[in-house]
């Protein structure tokens, strides 16, 4: 059969054929966020997380603490020790404490709310937008497709804190004379190996925010509006930091995620205490593990095509 494209009994084209348009043979666009199932359903997630303004304004808020906070010591008086927060009296003398200093004032509001943020985003941004039942009709199903939105959410749990603790330190370098960081314990360390503390840190504050990831993710499940699944997730937040600043509660405190938020200190000692880390790391695979099952048990059973 003779094509648009192919010559006639002539060697010329057709001219009966010279209005018919050519099969076009291109490849059909892909449907919104459909390509996922052909080039790695995490990929295409990562990729949509990191390409949406909200999330770069996001970590642009966050990267600004340690800047403000160098600023604000650069331009001051020194802060005399035991005002403000832990290690800002240090800032001064080298600038590793920048980051230092910025995480653990990210630690009770600005990581929370980024991160509660991003998960309670994570299903029901999908079922707001109506794409939720288009996804599920790919062979992935509803159990991987939960864990690729989780896994996106602990990835923006990692770059995060580790945004505060690189621009903490560049600013801190900038600003401030740089050398061996003397530790809680006594001990000084070189350049080097505290740019490596300040990584595990982060590290630390990334396993503290994978409990939060799990309640804001079981938060998704319940509801179809993003702005109720990421408001109780930080609401969620603030309220376990409350309940873990009453005495009258001591009995509660080690099952609360946020009991051990502060407890980073213990990476600055020589040799490094491991206690606080494993603690932390037991109890937010503890809520993972049980909020991750009722954020599973209501999936499976969550009806998309209404």
């Amino acid at each position: 059969m003779l094509s648009g494209k192919e010559p006639g009994p002539g060697g010329a084209a057709d001219p009966g054929e010279s209005n018919r348009a050519a099969p076009d043979h291109s490849p059909e666009p892909a449907p919104h966020r459909g390509g996922r199932w052909g080039h790695g359903l995490l990929a295409s997630e990562l990729g949509v997380l990191f390409r949406r303004r909200r999330t770069w304004a996001m970590l642009g808020a966050l990267a600004a603490i340690p800047v403000l906070i160098a600023v604000a010591v650069r331009v001051s008086s020194a802060a005399p020790p035991g005002r403000g927060p832990a290690f800002l009296d240090r800032i001064s003398q080298n600038g590793l404490f920048v980051g230092v200093t910025a995480m653990l004032v990210a630690v009770p509001l600005f990581l929370p709310l980024t991160v509660g943020v991003v998960a309670g985003d994570t299903v029901a941004g999908e079922a707001g937008l109506g794409t939720l039942r288009y996804l599920l009709v790919a062979p992935a199903g509803r159990v991987r497709l939960l864990l690729v939105k989780y896994t996106g959410a602990v990835v923006f749990a990692v770059a995060a804190p580790l945004v505060v603790a690189l621009v903490g330190a560049a600013i801190g370098a900038l600003l401030f004379p740089v050398g061996p960081v003397t530790l809680l314990s006594g001990d000084s360390i070189g350049a080097a190996d505290a740019l490596l503390r300040l990584l595990l840190i982060a590290a630390y504050l990334t396993v503290s925010l994978m409990g939060l990831s799990a309640i804001g993710l079981l938060m998704s499940t319940l509801t179809d509006v993003p702005v109720g699944a990421m408001a109780s997730t930080v609401v969620l937040s603030v309220l376990a930091q409350v309940l873990d600043a009453l005495p009258q509660l001591e009995w509660l405190h080690p099952w609360l995620f946020s009991h051990y938020w502060l407890d980073f200190a213990d990476l600055l000692r020589q040799p490094v205490v491991w206690d606080s880390f494993l603690a932390n790391v037991l109890l937010q695979g503890g809520y993972v593990a049980i909020f991750g099952a009722l954020a599973y048990g209501r999936f499976i059973t969550k009806d998309v095509l209404s």
